[in-house]
């Protein structure tokens, strides 16, 4: 589909949240924003015979509001869950759009801990298919728009060139994803990337061995003594879900191989100045020979940044809610 540059705000931050690294770091300096008031727990199984099952929120917007809009399911990206602070702020701003929001915590993930053994990847779209399916009728009776984060973009962009496993889904987004995930876990590991490096190795293993993680102990070490995040995803994610390691892990999940399927609209966003993604990860694409993909790609923004000028919504959120507007 034909998306123009000009029929969108230009980015530009605001003071002080200049460069990559505070535009990225932002979403931590600052605590995260008070939440929704009210909301709905739901619990949704993955029936895969593992006992597994999500946890999400439901937020309904004001009542009178938005009536006819689909039910808009947001998915949080690695180390994050539905509290994570971009996934409220772009629940707030879909509320006021006049979209219902459900916000998914991926398997393993924060509130759905408790209720599952196995962990989420990049690739695991079969849950996302999952969840989608045990939602009560009247929830996606006027269909569904997808949004994903980071790791939980490169998901949604999968799921979305298999063909959204049979769901009714009209339109989809994904922020800062990591569309080729060997490129970004060779950034990553980048001297100018030490400190990130370190803390996204410490939320992953935190994550893994938390209580109730259903783990071998031969799991549990592969776990404790990775260095590295390729390490982590050699040692664990890979064979824990019957790759022969991290590279074929990579190959067979990194969403640049499912652009080119993906047959109803969906929106990129990413900065180019992202300090986790490479950048030619996202300017090597022929983001033109997609009929149904459309690219947002300004200069500056971060990762999972975009606090821009004029607002303190974020600018992926207000692009966001205008490319829906145009297609839902």
């Amino acid at each position: 589909m034909t998306l123009l540059q000009s029929d969108f705000e230009p980015f530009r931050p605001r003071f002080p949240w200049y460069g990559p690294d505070l535009q990225t770091l932002r979403n931590t300096i600052f605590r995260t924003p008070v939440d929704v008031k009210g909301g709905e727990r739901l619990v949704l199984p993955l029936g895969d015979g593992t006992g597994d099952a999500l946890a999400a929120r439901l937020d309904r917007p004001p009542e009178g509001r938005g009536a006819g809009k689909p039910l808009a399911v947001v998915v949080h990206g690695l180390g994050g869950d539905e509290r994570s602070t971009y996934m409220i702020r772009t629940t707030r701003h879909m509320l006021s759009l006049g979209y219902p929001v459900l916000r998914l915590s991926l398997r393993g993930a924060g509130p759905s801990r408790p209720l599952s053994g196995g962990h989420y990847h990049a690739g695991r779209s079969d849950d996302l298919a999952a969840a989608l399916a045990g939602l009560p009728p009247g929830l996606t009776a006027r269909g569904i728009v997808l949004i994903g984060y980071s790791l939980g973009g490169n998901l949604v962009l999968k799921f979305m060139g298999e063909g959204a496993h049979g769901h009714d889904v009209r339109g989809a987004a994904s922020v800062s994803a990591p569309i080729d995930l060997a490129a970004t876990s060779r950034r990553i590991l980048e001297p100018r990337n030490k400190l990130y490096h370190l803390k996204i190795l410490k939320t992953m293993k935190d994550e893994t061995l938390a209580p109730g993680a259903a783990l071998t102990e031969a799991e549990r070490l592969a776990i404790e003594q990775a260095r590295t995040v390729f390490e982590f995803d050699d040692g664990f994610v890979a064979p824990r879900n019957g790759y022969a390691g991290a590279d074929d892990y990579y190959a067979h999940n990194a969403a640049i191989g499912f652009l080119d399927r993906i047959d109803r609209p969906t929106l990129v966003v990413h900065a180019l100045n992202d300090p986790w993604i490479p950048t030619e990860s996202y300017r090597t694409v022929d983001w033109g020979a997609y009929a149904h993909v459309s690219a947002l790609l300004p200069r500056g923004g971060g990762h999972l940044g975009f606090h821009g000028r004029g607002s303190v919504t974020p600018w992926h959120d207000r692009a966001i809610g205008r490319f829906f507007a145009g297609v839902v």
